[in-house]
């Protein structure tokens, strides 16, 4: 009881005086306790909390990392109510400001957090392992172009200069970005063993710099598909201007309108806006364009075990979208017969890539805030630096996983070819 009272009065508001001054230190404690017991379910995170008044609550061990300022009471209820989304809410309005290096803090925040959930913090959290929704076609087209149609003069203030939205290869991790990305784009190319004149159907190709690379350096033929009209145009643009329009065909279609026979099928970065609930369906269209010694290689942002984006990320950058574990994955091979031949896991590569989109990105932002607004700029900067925490802590990963026909005598005896340059 002794501490509690003294929790009551603690801060600025508290200390003698009259009843109205009482009863405002007693609100004033009530939320301190409120804001302690989020922190406690959090697992205890190294931040230090300032709330609107100058009262702060630091960390029991350690020194924080960082210090986050709470502007106002409405916002402290708020996040108190659904940390998942409102941290996000109040960031991108101003009402909620890190004093620190941002991504530095939600690593530590992530990885409390999994320390908290076994300590019980799943009965005080919102349920977050509702069931994806079904990307049916329309609602697909809908989602990407929310994404990837906000305008390539964006995308390109901060990505490299083939607009490569999608992790990098950093055999050296002092590499360059530019250098990193064409590494990918050889990596994956490596290992499809793509051979001259063969045919290769890419289901979403971003801004095409994976196919127009395929087409120059190993001879193939490549037809590509993509909803985004935005990437669709700059992708034609590239190809025409670089005289590849004879082997490169850029079709403005979703995976399940692929049509004809290819050797290799390959997606990079689409499978996360598939959900599981088509991912039966998408090995179907893999079966019946594969050729019967085709192969194919799926690069995708994914989880140790099943569950869903941040709902935040999930409602203001990448609606629809579903990062699968690799159990979820084998839904899209075992009811068609492909046997995964290969799986990589280049998680710390995706945090080194983000780390270059956020310093371009954070030295490009007074440009954000004339082609949008001060929202929007913040909205992303979180978005890049929560990225950043997700994939040094582990709780998300990046597979690229290789597959071939069940059967096919021509798999790869050992992993040599891949690093022969």
């Amino acid at each position: 009881m002794k501490r509690e009272k003294a929790e009551l009065l603690d801060g600025p508001a508290g200390g003698g005086g009259g009843e109205g001054e009482s009863v405002n230190s007693k609100v004033l404690g009530l939320e301190r306790r409120v804001l302690r017991r989020m922190l406690t379910a959090l697992g205890e995170p190294p931040l230090t909390v300032v709330l609107w008044d100058g009262q702060q609550i630091a960390p029991s061990d350690g020194a924080p990392v960082a210090r986050v300022h709470i502007r106002d009471r409405a916002m402290l209820y708020r996040l108190v109510s659904n940390p998942d989304v409102e941290f996000g809410e109040g960031y991108s309005t101003g009402r909620i400001e890190v004093e620190g290096d941002l991504a530095e803090c939600l690593e530590q925040v992530y990885r409390a957090l999994r320390r908290g959930r076994r300590g019980g913090i799943k009965s005080w959290l919102p349920d977050r392992m509702a069931q994806p929704r079904r990307n049916t076609l329309s609602r697909a087209r809908d989602n990407i172009h929310h994404h990837y149609d906000i305008g390539n003069d964006f995308y390109r203030l901060w990505l490299d200069g083939q607009m490569v939205y999608t992790c990098a290869y950093f055999p050296n991790p002092e590499m360059s970005l530019e250098e990193a990305q064409t590494a990918k784009l050889d990596h994956v190319s490596r290992k499809l063993r793509l051979q001259p004149g063969e045919r290769v159907v890419e289901a979403g190709c971003g801004w095409g710099a994976l196919a127009l690379h395929m087409a120059r350096h190993y001879g193939v033929r490549v037809t590509a598909y993509n909803i985004s009209r935005e990437q669709l145009a700059y992708a034609r643009e590239r190809a025409r201007a670089e005289g590849l329009e004879d082997r490169v065909e850029f079709v403005e279609g979703d995976y399940r309108e692929i049509s004809g026979q290819y050797d290799a099928f390959v997606s990079v970065g689409m499978l996360e806006h598939v959900g599981p609930a088509c991912y039966e369906q998408l090995g179907a269209v893999i079966d019946r364009c594969l050729t019967p010694d085709g192969r194919g290689l799926i690069h995708t942002i994914g989880r140790d075990r099943p569950g869903m984006m941040s709902p935040w990320i999930e409602k203001r950058i990448f609606p629809g979208a579903h990062p699968p574990s690799l159990g979820e994955m084998m839904g899209i091979f075992e009811p068609v017969g492909l046997s995964v031949t290969d799986v990589e896991n280049l998680r710390l590569h995706y945090a080194l890539t983000l780390e270059h989109w956020l310093e371009r990105y954070r030295a490009a932002e007074e440009r954000v805030r004339k082609m949008f607004d001060e929202t929007f700029t913040r909205t992303w900067r979180l978005y890049l630096a929560g990225s950043i925490a997700a994939f040094n802590s582990g709780d998300l990963q990046l597979f690229q996983v290789c597959f071939y026909r069940t059967g096919d005598p021509n798999v790869p005896w050992s992993r040599d070819f891949l690093y022969r340059v």
